[in-house]
């Protein structure tokens, strides 16, 4: 084969520049911890001023509070208290889903919001518990401990969970391992909130019915068998109240969709539900008629309840699991209501902050009996919507909480345990997201099996199989695009410069006697096998093609620009290709190989192999090049002849 004169005019790729081990690792943990580089505006500051700023990165209340200004208390009070009506039949009611003492709802809605406040980073995010994560607890804990026969048991080993929750989610934000929240994608969340929805709305037929006894297990079938086995003990008056519950907050949610300036109707619903609820069940003496209560609810703030930790076996093994699988959901739940109510004000929250954020809270309630908490959507919207301005509608709605434990917990005594059982079945109905599963099914049907199979798993398994079913998908999938990266065959758009791919554009030009193959992805141990196959596979019916048109497969350039890694695996099979197309005759060209792609391909010495000659910055230089070498090399032969 010919060489390219030296005199041929093209831009040179820089292979010259090596970097050391040192910087480059250093590199690639700054992009992979530290992607948003927090504190580049502050290298340059004097000490003093790099801590206060570093300080106010952790704990964000210093930021906003030395600025608030009396202007906006009016829209945190507002919101605060709106979203604290929601937070009281909230509370009681998936404490009561818990298999928790209701009061714990309430404590859960005091002390958490406020640390929240001050180590948040969302304005618009509101603290409280969820329905999800509620149920979690109960059907993973009471296999190992009855909340009926050892309730305080029972209760001390969810505040361990929530303990071990609050560990886990603040070793994520400290070193800054959001990324593993990342395998909860948008199709898993899908998929496991509508599925969790759906049991949760099963479970509540026990309060709709007045059920005594019911199943201990969460899925489809049980649940149905349980509600036949015992339909002796349904109760026709907990029924009727509890249906004419569901239309009134029906209504109100449907209020809010069509005329949104009165979303707090809808907000102070679930209240008056249980207003209304407590004075019909007091003016019928409830309990003896049909329509269980809730029962007594002590007067009093938050006790402190670090001693009731249980750290013996076999109580913190599950509280350790079940506290690592609630805080990854809850933390996925809290993100990404975050960011999504940031959106609408085009404000950023960090996701490593929020995460030191919900550990602490978590941490300190755990001492001071609470469950789990983070930013559930509903009561997030509820703060959004009602004009929040900053974290203080937090502090707002944890004062209004306060007073109602010091003052009126025991007007909450007469809740029917049925208007509880309403009020989760509307807001488990908003959770199923039929119209997102139809999108998905329209535009990627991986994502839709991923997402069904979270679905069906938590409905017909239990949650934690339909969660690891959908993430075991997902991560599948994320290792077959890696295992079979994309390559294609590159033509030339007339009358420019531009080369695209032949597959998707079948009216480009070929270049007679040269083949171009763009390669896509890191080249990989696990993908190094599949693209020698596939580039023999290109090379064969290339051949053949060009062939048939009188021509000989004369040069291969490979685009080598989306190639981002490569390890020695890779680069022993690109040896190999090059040793194959060597023996055919048959001269390879590079395309602008990426600065580290580089590095390891001189150190290896394979650029020697193919030769720096043979390294392009572009692909039109490239096809130059070969038609220089081939326009030599026919002069060469006439001269001859």
């Amino acid at each position: 084969m010919g060489t390219i004169s030296a005199e041929q005019s093209r831009e040179a790729v820089n292979l010259s520049n090596h970097t050391p081990f040192s910087k480059h690792l250093k590199s690639q943990l700054k992009e992979t911890f530290f992607p948003d580089d927090p504190f580049r505006h502050i290298s340059d500051h004097p000490p003093l001023r790099r801590t206060w700023a570093v300080l106010c990165y952790y704990i964000p209340i210093l930021q906003w509070a030395p600025k608030y200004k009396h202007t906006l208390f009016a829209s945190d009070l507002l919101a605060g208290i709106t979203i604290a009506s929601l937070a009281i039949p909230q509370g009681i009611s998936y404490a009561k889903l818990a298999n928790v003492p209701p009061i714990i709802g309430l404590y859960s809605s005091f002390v958490p919001p406020l640390v929240y406040a001050v180590f948040g980073s969302s304005n618009n995010l509101a603290v409280g518990t969820v329905a999800a994560v509620s149920l979690l607890l109960s059907s993973s804990i009471r296999g190992k401990v009855s909340p009926e026969t050892e309730p305080e048991l029972y209760l001390h080993t969810v505040f361990t969970a929530a303990l071990f929750t609050g560990l886990f989610q603040l070793a994520l934000g400290i070193f800054r391992l959001g990324i593993l929240v990342d395998f909860l994608s948008r199709s898993t969340i899908t998929g496991f909130m509508g599925g969790t929805a759906m049991i949760i709305i099963l479970q509540q037929i026990k309060g709709l019915l007045g059920l005594q006894h019911f199943t201990t297990k969460t899925d489809l079938v049980s649940v149905v068998h349980a509600v036949f086995q015992n339909r002796q003990e349904w109760k026709w008056q907990s029924g009727i109240l509890g249906l004419g519950f569901i239309v009134i907050l029906l209504c109100a949610r449907r209020l809010k969709e069509k005329v949104p300036r009165l979303f707090w109707v809808n907000a102070i619903s679930p209240l008056a539900v249980v207003v209304m609820g407590g004075v019909i069940a007091f003016a019928v003496d409830g309990n003896n008629q049909g329509i269980p209560i809730v029962g007594d609810l002590k007067n009093g703030l938050n006790p402190i309840s670090i001693s009731q930790l249980q750290f013996k076996s076999p109580y913190v093994s599950i509280a350790l699991k079940v506290g690592l699988i609630s805080g990854l959901i809850a933390l996925a739940e809290g993100i990404a209501v975050g960011r999504s109510l940031a959106l609408f004000k085009n404000e950023k929250i960090d996701g490593n902050k929020e995460m030191i954020a919900f550990g602490i809270m978590n941490i300190i309630g755990s001492f001071t009996s609470c469950y789990l908490t983070t930013g559930p959507f509903s009561k997030s919207a509820v703060n959004f919507h009602a004009g929040c301005k900053t974290p203080m509608s937090n502090v707002v709605m944890a004062i209004c909480m306060m007073l109602v434990l010091l003052f009126l917990t025991p007007l909450f005594k007469y809740t029917p345990l049925v208007a509880l059982a309403a009020i989760i079945i509307v807001a488990m109905l908003g959770l199923i997201e039929l119209h997102e599963m139809k999108h998905l099914f329209k535009v990627d049907k991986f994502d839709f099996c991923v997402c069904l199979a979270a679905f069906l798993g938590v409905i017909f398994v239990d949650m934690e199989v339909g969660l690891l079913a959908s993430v075991g998908l997902s991560i599948i999938r994320a290792l077959l695009h890696v295992a079979r990266p994309s390559t294609c065959v590159l033509g030339k758009v007339p009358g420019t410069e531009l080369y695209r791919d032949l597959e998707q554009y079948p009216e480009l030009t070929t270049i007679p006697g040269v083949l171009i193959l763009q390669l896509g992805s890191p080249i990989y141990f696990v993908n190094a096998n599949y693209l020698r196959e596939r580039i023999t596979r290109y090379l064969e019916a290339e051949g053949d093609i060009i062939k048939e048109k009188g021509h000989d497969l004369q040069y291969i350039v490979f685009d080598m620009s989306g190639v981002c890694a490569i390890d020695n695996t890779g680069i022993g099979m690109l040896f190999e290709v090059h040793q194959m197309l060597r023996k055919r005759e048959i001269q390879v060209a590079l395309i602008n190989p990426r600065l580290r792609v580089a590095e390891k391909l001189v150190a290896a010495n394979f650029l020697d192999a193919v030769g720096k000659e043979w390294v392009f910055l572009s692909i039109s230089d490239a096809v130059s090049g070969c038609r220089f070498t081939l326009n030599q090399a026919d002069n060469l032969n006439e001269q001859e002849v």
